[in-house]
């Protein structure tokens, strides 16, 4: 299990970096980095990243750039460094001011041409026998664990499941008005069946906010929209196993939820550890599996970075003809650390590109996208169109509106602050309920991991039940992981009032303390 998170205090704003704002200071804008500037030159810098988006086409004509304020707060830097860099950037003829319309880029330069993925075999079967947990072993083990459905679906007095976003934020007064304004300008036609990849206003859109937010040069006839990471990861079990790629690696501990939804469709996930580095690619080869699934932005549950290392490493490994599942998990929703590019940004060509606006907005909207290498682009519109003909019309045209209209963008801005304090207020729990515990991945995300190095006392599977008994839900670390791990538990904390937090953390402090023994190995 990677080393505990650290997270620092509020920083001072500057004109130039502070040591201690070198470790957080960061834009998910064009994943800007103010660590890359030379001293005294951070207008210089920042002027040049926004020339080399518009030129290869991440910010292409008519994107609106963040107000200099707000780009100024992400990078802790002075806003007269953003103002400087947009006038150059507006003197060369290449952004404009829009009054309320905010600043655009008005002046698309030829974009470079793409760099050639490298040559990769076509697809091939590969028996079961080649990867190292053929189904049936005790690492692949059953989709679904004992008692997992009683403990997922009970009521609760105070819910710390992860992966629930604080509903009570969506923004339906921005809603709203998008969605009148959508009906509005909607013609007769726009009722009828479309697109099974997905309206072009949305699958411009996602192109953009990738573009901008991600690091993904993507073109909108890349974007497949489907009904969430759920049937985004269906589609494409469905596809790799009708091209022979039906054994796909998954990271331990990982996503239980994920493993369900592929394991459906292949033959086989064998499980590979992750340590405070990420994905151990050389596990990963041992495998044989030619394909894994990953969430290197924030890996779930333990909230680890993928390393630059590692990164390189498993690149590689790609472009010798392996394919990246890259479930971009919780990239919005950072506190303590710069933005990680997605992978899906240096070798499009061997990653294929799970996203959604579940934890961004809600899940009931079912909205997400895919962006598939080429070779697999056509078999997944064809499964989607079988699957249900394409996603309803109006949520996605009300959220491109969301997305094109900069809302999307700050409801984020206005959702990271809450979600921090609720951060803060588990970790302060944890701290003074939970001594002996250890906190993983509480630099960003929507839930942080818990483990016991010396034991709970009993099975981390029946202190969740225990702690159910008394009104509090929580998940066991064990659901999500196949591989030896430390007891521990995976607490969700931004649907939660702090209040709240402190009450369910404080129930299994005492459950802890009246088991007072040993877990058994």
């Amino acid at each position: 299990m990677p080393p505990p998170s650290r997270h620092n205090g509020p920083v001072p704003r500057s004109n130039e970096r502070s040591p201690d704002r070198s470790t957080t200071a960061g834009a998910d804008f064009l994943q800007l980095d103010p660590r890359e500037a030379p001293a005294g030159g951070l207008a210089d810098w920042l002027a040049r990243r926004l020339r080399q988006a518009i030129a290869d086409g991440r910010l292409p004509a008519g994107s609106r750039l963040p107000a200099t304020r707000l780009l100024a707060a992400d990078l802790r830097v002075s806003r007269g460094v953003v103002t400087d860099a947009y006038r150059r950037l507006a003197e060369e003829g290449r952004i404009a001011g829009r009054g309320r319309g905010g600043t655009v880029v008005v002046d698309p330069f030829p974009r470079p041409s793409a760099p050639q993925p490298p040559a990769v075999p076509a697809p091939t079967r590969v028996p079961a026998s080649a990867a190292a947990s053929p189904p049936g072993s005790p690492f692949d083990g059953p989709l679904v664990p004992a008692g997992f459905d009683t403990l997922r679906n009970a009521p609760a007095r105070i819910d710390l499941s992860p992966g629930a976003p604080d509903l009570a934020a969506f923004p339906r007064t921005a809603w709203l008005r998008a969605e009148r304004a959508v009906l509005h300008d909607l013609a007769a036609r726009d009722f009828g069946y479309g697109d099974p990849r997905g309206t072009p206003a949305l699958r411009r859109a996602v192109a953009d906010w990738l573009g901008r937010n991600r690091g993904i040069r993507a073109d909108p006839e890349d974007v497949l929209v489907v009904a969430g990471a759920a049937q985004a990861l269906a589609l494409a079990g469905e596809v790799l196993r009708t091209v022979g790629l039906d054994v796909v690696a998954a990271e331990d501990p990982g996503s239980l939820g994920t493993r369900q939804h592929l394991g459906h469709r292949i033959t086989a996930t064998p499980p590979v550890p992750v340590d405070a580095e990420g994905i151990r690619v050389d596990a990963l080869r041992a495998t044989g599996a030619r394909a894994v699934l990953l969430t290197p932005a924030h890996q779930f549950p333990t909230g680890v970075v993928l390393a630059g290392a590692r990164r390189r490493e498993l690149l590689r490994w790609a472009a010798e003809g392996g394919l990246v599942i890259e479930d971009d998990y919780d990239a919005e929703h950072r506190y303590d650390r710069p933005p990680v590019p997605a992978l899906r940004g240096v070798l499009p060509e061997q990653v294929l590109y799970l996203g959604s606006v579940s934890k961004l907005l809600a899940p009931a909207l079912r909205t997400g996208w895919m962006l598939a290498p080429a070779r697999y682009r056509d078999l997944l519109v064809d499964a989607k169109r079988l699957s249900d003909l394409g996603n309803p019309a109006l949520p996605q045209l009300v959220l491109a509106r969301l997305m094109d209209s900069g809302a999307l963008e700050r409801h984020l801005r206005l959702l990271r602050p809450r979600h921090r304090r609720r951060r803060d207020a588990m970790t302060a729990a944890v701290a003074a309920h939970l001594p002996g515990a250890v906190v993983h991945g509480a630099a960003a995300g929507l839930h942080l991991t818990v483990t016991f190095p010396d034991g709970p006392g009993r099975t981390d599977t029946e202190l969740a039940a225990a702690a159910l008994a008394r009104g509090v839900k929580v998940q066991p670390l064990s659901w999500h992981a196949r591989l030896p791990h430390p007891p521990g538990l995976v607490l969700g904390y931004a649907a939660v009032a702090p209040g709240e937090i402190e009450e369910g953390v404080a129930v299994l402090g005492r459950l802890l303390r009246e088991a007072g023994r040993p877990l058994p190995g």
